[in-house]
């Protein structure tokens, strides 16, 4: 008997498509779904530096991820701007780790977050913290807490929709919504240090910028897709 239900675990076990999904690839579905790779292991060619030509030269690939370590990073900016989309992506903190995914930046006079919204990445959350991972920074708060321990990957999906409605899922988890434009969003923004900042949201068609917070952080599985 010992030995069947352990040929079955084994099965079981080596049939797992997780096991066996390969790292920045698109399966055959999400290609015919409009996906489209952002990194495939091996370039940053789809990327450059915010208000650079290229990527900072302490972002660099890494064991099949993009690696930030170091000084000389900046914001690792899409080449593409993008209106209405889905992004996957997942990512790695150390503890004490910082990050984002700023969305619809326009490179102005500034850094990237003085025009986009940021979904923060933390080595902390918890549900209602509107610093905490997961949160659209500083406005709307996850109301789950699902981060996994520090070392980890965590998954993210980040979705805008025609109509400017924007969904944050981690882990499986969607953790806000918020309509920006909304008079629950302005309500919001003007109660926050973006009250005086003339551009903040309303880029219609950006870049998507993964922040450079000054300490190491890890990005792999990066594909989007454009919604219409």
């Amino acid at each position: 008997m010992k030995s069947i239900l352990a040929s079955i675990l084994c099965f079981a076990i080596s049939s797992s498509p997780l096991l066996h999904a390969k790292l920045n690839n698109l399966s055959d579905a999400e290609d015919k779904a409009g996906w489209k790779l952002l990194f495939d292991g091996k370039s940053l060619e789809h990327f450059r530096g915010y208000k650079k030509d290229k990527p900072g030269a302490a972002w660099k690939v890494d064991d099949n991820a993009i690696k930030l370590s170091g000084k000389g990073g900046g914001d690792l900016m899409t080449k593409e701007k993008y209106q209405f989309f889905e992004l996957a992506l997942e990512w790695n903190l150390p503890k004490g780790g910082n990050s984002g995914i700023i969305y619809r930046v326009a490179e102005i006079n500034g850094p990237s977050y003085k025009t986009g919204p940021e979904v923060q990445i933390y080595s902390q959350m918890k549900a209602g913290g509107k610093t905490d991972a997961g949160s659209c920074y500083a406005l709307y708060a996850p109301k789950v807490a699902n981060l996994k321990p520090n070392g980890q990957w965590n998954s993210v999906r980040l979705i805008i929709k025609p109509g400017n409605h924007v969904e944050h899922h981690m882990n499986g988890k969607l953790l806000c919504s918020y309509q920006l434009g909304s008079e629950d969003w302005k309500k919001r923004v003007a109660a926050s240090k973006f009250k005086n900042w003339k551009e903040f949201a309303t880029i219609e068609k950006g870049h998507i910028c993964l922040q450079d917070h000054g300490g190491t952080v890890w990005f792999r599985n990066l594909k989007i897709r454009k919604l219409k």
